[in-house]
Parts: structure tokens; sequence; C-alpha cells
């Protein structure tokens, strides 16, 4: 089954577009509370949509998706520090977000020239 691509461009694009006011002389014009609001909902919207399993793509930095954590048995466990044995609780099975970076965004941070 192939997963649905939310884009966040085309997001903001379409609510910036319904938000700006242009002026007689043609200049775009928006205010900052707006633009906030702006962002606010499409960023709420991108982490609804990633809610429902569709893969979440923002420029640059990444994308986001729901990854699904299997059931987890009770069981005996052992602390690796002291040796004791514990009891591991029992998990149920969850949906977690997963965000996963573009490969040139882990090349910036490795290379050592920008620390």
């Amino acid at each position: 089954m192939a997963k649905k691509k939310f884009s966040l461009l085309d997001e903001l694009h379409n609510r910036v577009t319904t938000t700006v006011q242009v002026t007689r002389s043609g200049e775009a014009k928006i205010k900052r509370g707006d633009l906030r609001k702006v962002l606010d909902d499409a960023f709420t919207a991108a982490a609804k949509a990633g809610a429902k399993g569709e893969r979440v793509r923002f420029p640059i930095i990444g994308a986001l998706v729901r990854r699904d954590v299997k059931a987890r048995k009770a069981g005996k466990g052992r602390n690796p520090f002291t040796g004791e044995e514990i009891m591991v609780k029992a998990r149920p099975a969850s949906k977690k977000p997963r965000w996963s970076f573009p490969k040139t965004l882990k090349d910036i941070y490795a290379n050592k020239r920008n620390w």
C-alpha cells in the first residue's frame, strides 16, 4: 500500500494566498499575527496528516512518518549494572511519530568544519 504524501509547501501556499491582502499599488501585505496563525494551522494540519499515516515532508529539514510499535509481553529482565533480576512491564501496541533527516543535512552535521 502506497502512503500518501502531505505537501507542507502546498498547504502553506494555499493558506497564505487566502490570507494575504493586496494594496492598490500591488504590494502584498500580511499581518504578523495572521502569518503566525497560518504557520500554526499548516503545522497542525501536517501533524494530523502524519497521525493518519501520511508521509509529511518538510523541505530541507526532513520528513515525519507514523511508526507502529509492537506490543511487548511482561517478563523477567536483568539490570546490566547490578546483575539483579527485574520484572519488565507489558507494553501495548501503539503508534508513534518518527522523524527522518535527509542525507544533505546529515552531511552538514558530520562535517567538522561546520562545528
